[in-house]
């Protein structure tokens, strides 16, 4: 509910009621699915005069692997934006990501410097050769998802710093992360294997730390 206020505000759309934002989800869910997952997306759109709507979609959670696979991007990742922060209905560039490597279960988008910024449904989370637990900075044009955020405050280890695509050729851990489907280990990357090729501790503890409370 902050973040569709917040996105709201920050798109010019809002301002949103947090309880109306959440009484619409909570209908929605309890329609579509009474007695099983799913997954409701909610989104804010501008209406004459000044006014929004909201307008619910759902789509079944679907099978998803305990391991992932991910390529890189052929497309550069734009950067930064007034608005990158914020997640819209613009989706163009992550769905030529994904469309670029069939069977891919996650595409990472650098930005034309090299530094990794995020993937195409996720955010990122990076051990690094030194051990050093990162994730890309928003400033670079990643969306503030909230898996991430969620990770941030219940990871002290978890920092914000530049990624370069050299530094995954010997990166000890990749981990996808979103608010759906939680971290999930990636454990190969353009069909070589990220560290040692199978999930390593951090994916477990953040998976855990995803799932507390």
């Amino acid at each position: 509910m902050a973040r569709i206020v917040r996105d709201a505000t920050l798109l010019g759309i809002g301002p949103l009621d947090p309880e109306a934002c959440r009484a619409a989800l909570v209908a929605d869910a309890r329609c579509t699915f009474p007695d099983r997952e799913g997954i409701i997306r909610l989104e804010a759109r501008a209406a004459p005069g000044g006014a929004h709507r909201l307008v619910a979609t759902a789509r079944e959670l679907g099978p998803e692997p305990a391991c992932w696979r991910a390529a890189l991007a052929r497309e550069a990742h734009p950067g930064p934006s007034a608005w990158s922060a914020a997640k819209t209905s613009e989706r163009a560039l992550y769905e030529r990501a994904l469309a670029e490597v069939p069977g891919a279960d996650e595409v990472l988008l650098a930005d034309a410097g090299g530094f990794l910024v995020e993937g195409a449904r996720t955010s990122l989370a990076v051990v690094l050769a030194s051990g050093a637990l990162v994730t890309p900075p928003l400033a670079r044009g990643a969306q503030a998802g909230i898996g991430r955020a969620i990770l941030l405050a219940r990871t002290p280890e978890l920092v914000e710093a530049d990624v370069t695509i050299a530094a995954l050729a010997t990166a000890r851990e990749l981990v996808a992360v979103n608010a759906v489907r939680g971290a999930r280990p990636v454990v190969t990357l353009g069909g070589q294997p990220v560290g040692a090729g199978v999930p390593g501790p951090w994916s477990e503890r953040l998976a855990d730390a995803f799932r507390a409370g």
